[in-house]
C-alpha cells in the first residue's frame, strides 16, 4: 500500500533570472536533512524529475535549467556569517542532482529568504535601510554578501530595478562574491588551472581552438564565437534546436573539464552536468534580444552566450557572470580581448535577453592573478509560500 502525501514547508522564489524551491534544513523530513539518496529522491520528486516528457507537469520545476533548482538553508555556524546554504541543480530527464556548483542568480534570493525566515539575528535587521546578509555557500565554500533593502522591518521586494531576462521590475539587491576564485579547490585551486590565460584546447571533431579556462564564480570554458562558427548574437533557438551543435558544445565542455582537472576521464563529464560551464564570446555588435529589444554595439563591451545543463541559457547564469567579470579584468583572456583588450574594473555584456553589468577587482600577486570580489545587481521575489506535497514513499 502506498503512503499518502506529506506536507513540507517550502517557499517558491525567483532570484535573478532563475526560480527555485527553498527549504529550511530543519523543515525537511529527517532522512533528507543530510546529503544522500533520500534527499536527492525527495527533491527530484518535488521538482518532478525525471520527466521523459520534458515538461515537469507533475512537479514544481519549470523544465529548463534556470527553473529546475532547489535550495536548502540553515543558520550558519561559521564565524561572521548569518546563513549557510547549498544548491542543487536538478536534471530534467534524468534522476540526477548536481551539487558541484552554486547558482549566482538564486544567491540573490538567499538573503531575502534568510531575513524573512528567522535565519538573520533581529538586531542585524534595520527598520528601514539595507540589511547586509553574510552568506556561506556550502557547495563551493565561498562567502557571498547580499545587500537586501528593508522597509518597516520587512524585506522590500517591489521597486523599479529592471533586470533583462525578467519581465517585471523589482527592488535591487546587490550581490558581492568575495574571493570567488581563491582556494577554489578544484583544478588545483588556481584561478587558471592550467596556469595560462589562453590555452589551445584539442577537441575531437573540432580541432584545436583557443580557450580561456577559469575558475571564478564557477568553472567556465570561454571560446571565441568565430572559432566555432558563430557571431555571438545567437538567441536560444539558433543553438537549442540544433542537436549537432549541442553535442559539439558538450564535447568542448567535456574536454575543457578534463584540461581543467575537474574530471579524470572525459566520460565523467556526463555525471557532472552543472560544472564547468561553456560560453562563447565576441566583440560588440548590434542585435535584437529575445524580448524584441534592440541592443546597440555601443551599449555593450562584448557579447557572451553561455550554456547551462546542455542548453543555451536564456540570459546569463549569475556565477558565469562572475567568471565573465573576472576574466574581463585580466589582460589577455579571450573575454578581455573581446572587450577590447584594455584594463577594466567593470564590463557590460550582451546576452540573449539583453545586457548585464558586472564588476570585478583583480590583481597580480607573486605572479598569480587573484580577484578579491565581484559585484552585480539582481532582484528577488517570493512567488508562493506554504507547503509542497510529495508522496510519503518517494524517498
Amino acid at each position: 500500500m502506498t503512503r499518502p502525501q506529506i506536507k513540507i514547508p517550502a517557499t517558491y522564489m525567483r532570484g535573478g533570472t532563475s526560480k527555485g524551491v527553498f527549504f529550511k534544513l530543519d523543515d525537511l523530513p529527517e532522512a533528507a536533512q543530510k546529503p544522500g539518496s533520500a534527499r536527492d529522491k525527495l527533491l527530484l520528486r518535488v521538482i518532478g524529475s525525471p520527466d521523459p516528457y520534458g515538461k515537469h507537469t507533475d512537479g514544481m520545476g519549470g523544465a529548463t535549467s534556470s527553473t529546475s533548482k532547489a535550495v536548502i538553508l540553515s543558520k550558519s555556524s561559521k564565524a561572521d556569517h548569518d546563513v549557510h546554504y547549498i544548491f542543487g541543480q536538478i536534471a530534467i530527464d534524468k534522476p540526477f542532482i548536481d551539487w558541484s556548483g552554486n547558482c549566482g542568480n538564486l544567491s540573490a534570493a538567499v538573503g531575502s529568504f534568510a531575513i524573512s525566515n528567522g535565519l538573520v539575528a533581529k538586531d542585524r535587521i534595520p527598520q528601514n535601510g539595507i540589511c547586509t546578509v553574510r552568506i556561506w555557500q556550502g557547495n563551493i565554500g565561498k562567502t557571498i554578501i547580499a545587500h537586501v533593502p528593508v522597509t518597516n522591518g520587512e524585506v522590500q521586494e517591489t521597486g523599479d530595478f529592471v533586470l533583462d531576462g525578467v519581465t517585471f521590475a523589482a527592488a535591487e539587491v546587490e550581490i558581492e562574491f568575495v574571493n570567488p576564485a581563491a582556494d577554489a579547490g578544484e583544478g588545483g585551486g588556481a584561478m587558471f588551472p592550467t596556469g595560462n590565460v589562453v590555452d589551445e584546447l584539442e577537441v575531437p571533431g573540432i580541432g584545436s581552438i583557443k580557450a580561456t579556462l577559469i575558475n571564478a564564480g564557477i568553472p567556465t570554458i570561454f571560446v571565441n564565437a568565430a572559432d566555432i562558427g558563430y557571431t555571438g548574437t545567437e538567441l536560444q533557438d539558433a543553438i537549442n534546436s540544433d542537436a549537432a551543435a549541442l553535442q559539439r558544445f558538450e564535447t568542448i565542455r567535456a574536454y575543457g573539464a578534463l584540461k581543467m582537472g575537474l574530471i579524470n576521464e572525459v566520460e565523467q563529464a556526463t555525471v557532472r552536468q552543472h560544472t564547468p560551464k561553456v560560453a562563447f564570446v565576441a566583440p560588440p555588435q548590434q542585435y535584437v534580444s529575445s524580448s524584441g529589444k534592440e541592443v546597440g554595439a555601443t551599449d555593450i563591451d562584448l557579447l557572451v552566450r553561455a550554456l547551462s545543463m546542455g542548453k543555451l541559457h536564456h540570459a546569463m547564469m549569475g556565477t558565469a557572470a562572475v567568471a565573465i567579470g573576472t576574466a574581463a579584468a585580466i589582460p589577455g583572456t579571450l573575454v578581455n580581448l573581446a572587450a577590447g583588450g584594455t584594463a577594466r574594473e567593470a564590463v557590460r555584456f550582451g546576452h540573449p535577453s539583453g545586457t548585464l553589468k558586472v564588476g570585478a577587482a583583480a590583481e597580480k600577486i607573486d605572479g598569480e592573478w587573484t580577484v578579491t570580489k565581484a559585484i552585480m545587481s539582481r532582484s528577488a521575489r517570493v512567488l508562493m509560500e506554504g507547503t509542497v506535497r510529495v508522496p510519503g514513499d518517494c524517498f
